[in-house]
């Protein structure tokens, strides 16, 4: 409607320009031959000439404005117009209270002043401190005169219109964009060249964990057709849990982030609650936590508040060996927010699960829960068997799923895996602390009867033992990683016939002896000495037999 009009306009423009046009011919023509004697005057004859030429010319470009088709405009859906109301600004961070992660920031510093035909991703689990460490370069890079832009991932949509906005803040003419909205140029084709020709910017995408749904359909990351290329003119930055570098592809450079050190967790605790202790009472509260970030902020959260229970890290650290359900594994009403999932220490993981299940990987739940109930040691891998998770859950499990799950949980952070290809060493998985801890917590609280899981444990324990005794001296670097776990035996909730649990420690400790392992293998006989003492007598005939192994 609005184009009819502005023809219809020109086309009334034009047919005003004839008419002039017609009358200059007989004025100019009437002033040169036929005037009468006023007309002569050239103070009065001129002047008119003059005004009738300019009218002719300005109508003309009145016309020609008219008939141009209207400037090009972004077409207005509601994606658009949502997305434009979330900020492209990175979240603030106090950059003097980021401790710790100087190597990760100098390696991420020097792809941004020459990116090389990269991109970055910061990968860990969740709750390691991903979303910090971006914010901090880009604070870095803002200082240094960089353009940044930051993207929360939210839905494939919303990335397309936030990408959008991003090349047009680096100047894509609309235009182009119009050409490419309708259809006639692919669309992160378009955003992509733009970007490539223009320097110093920082983008990045956060909480970037599902990558099957980057998009667009049905692009793989690792193919660099979709919305994440390696080819900008700066630097692209995503974080995410997923730590496989066959996700992001061979132009991906892969920051992992470990869980910080004790000393820098500790000042993290005494920058949060500067007034809750000494430097060496914050460390050993951080190391208490694992040096986990997300726990360090819920921990100094909670110490700075004025009605807390326990005010100084000592209280604190004393506190979470009993009241670890409260202080750091109680669940959040509004959890079902993927926003406030994340922030919580009880729930963080659980998106993780929720992930690994809608990817067809049902028993990643299940299976971190079981490896929970080990200890805080890296675990065998040859104790996670199919009949084991299949006896704790009741579910069928073969070993092609079981693998699958494993895999899952490496993949975003959940399980760390031991690199003993090649090297001879006995493969093993280990849990953070943190993470085992609270699953053990949700396994309580979801399992009507935890003691089914914890019974298949122990099983399995006293028939790796078997297995070991069998193996003979092949068998003795898995000893070793055995030990840590065999004390679960003797829990005094009685899983198994007391002499049958002393056993499996007595045997163990008989194949470290043979190994030369003598220190483990004096921890396992005080540890059966003690239990034989409290279950027995401290002179009964076992008891002592036991005081003589420790001789």
């Amino acid at each position: 409607m609005r184009q009819r009009r502005r023809a219809g306009l020109g086309s009334l423009a034009a047919g005003a320009l004839a008419i002039v046009m017609v009358l200059l011919g007989p004025v100019t023509n009437y002033a040169s031959e036929f005037a009468p004697a006023w007309a002569r005057n050239p103070w009065v004859i001129w002047p008119v000439f003059a005004g009738m030429a300019l009218l002719s010319v300005g109508l003309g470009l009145f016309s020609r404005r008219l008939d141009e088709p209207p400037p090009a405009q972004l077409p207005r859906v509601g994606p658009l117009a949502s997305a434009s109301l979330d900020s492209l600004r990175p979240p603030h961070v106090p950059v003097d209270r980021v401790h710790g992660r100087e190597t990760e920031l100098g390696r991420l510093t020097g792809m941004l002043h020459r990116p090389g035909g990269r991109f970055a991703v910061v990968c860990a689990a969740g709750g390691i401190g991903k979303t910090t460490v971006a914010a901090t370069l880009c604070a870095q890079a803002e200082k240094a005169g960089y353009a940044v832009f930051w993207i929360r991932w939210r839905d494939p949509v919303a990335l397309a219109e936030h990408l959008t906005r991003v090349a047009l803040a680096c100047g894509l003419p609309l235009g182009v964009l119009e050409q490419a909205r309708a259809g006639h140029n692919n669309l992160p084709d378009v955003v992509w060249r733009h970007l490539s020709d223009v320097r110093k910017w920082l983008l990045v995408i956060d909480n970037a964990d599902d990558t099957s749904r980057i998009g667009p359909e049905p692009e793989k990351v690792s193919d660099y057709r979709g919305w994440v290329r390696p080819h900008g003119g700066g630097l692209l930055l995503l974080t995410s849990r997923d730590t496989a570098p066959a996700t992001w592809g061979p132009c991906a450079e892969l920051v992992h982030l470990a869980p910080l050190t004790a000393r820098a967790a500790g000042r993290v605790l005494r920058d949060a609650a500067p007034g809750a202790g000494m430097p060496e009472e914050a460390e050993a509260l951080a190391a208490r936590l694992g040096g986990l970030p997300l726990a360090l902020h819920a921990a100094g959260a909670y110490l700075i508040r004025p009605t807390s229970r326990y005010r100084t890290f000592t209280a604190y650290q004393r506190a979470l060996e009993e009241d670890l359900l409260s202080l750091l594994g109680a669940e959040d009403p509004n959890a079902a927010d993927p926003e406030v999932a994340r922030q919580v220490v009880r729930h963080t993981w659980e998106l993780s699960l929720d992930q690994l299940a809608g990817e067809e990987h049902p028993l990643a739940r299940p299976l971190l829960r079981l490896l929970a109930l080990y200890a805080d040691a890296p675990i065998p891998l040859s104790l996670i068997t199919p009949d084991l998770l299949a006896t704790a859950t009741g579910q069928t499990v073969t070993q092609v799923k079981l693998d699958a799950a494993l895999g899952g949980l490496h993949r975003y952070g959940l399980l760390g895996a031991s690199d003993a290809l090649g090297s001879g060493e006995v493969p093993t998985v280990a849990l953070h602390p943190l993470v085992r801890e609270i699953n053990a917590l949700a396994l309580t609280a979801e399992s009507p009867d935890v003691s089914t899981w914890r019974r298949a444990v122990a099983h399995r324990l006293v028939a790796a033992v078997a297995e070991i005794r069998q193996a003979g001296r092949s068998g003795w670097p898995t000893a070793r990683l055995l030990a840590p776990h065999l004390p679960f035996l003797l829990a005094p909730d009685g899983l198994l016939p007391f002499i049958d649990a002393r056993n499996a420690l007595n045997d163990l400790a008989y194949v470290l002896a043979g190994a030369g392992l003598h220190a483990e293998r004096l921890t396992l006989h005080q540890i059966v000495l003690d239990a034989e003492t409290r279950l027995l007598d401290p002179e009964h005939p076992d008891t002592l037999d036991s005081r003589t192994n420790l001789a």
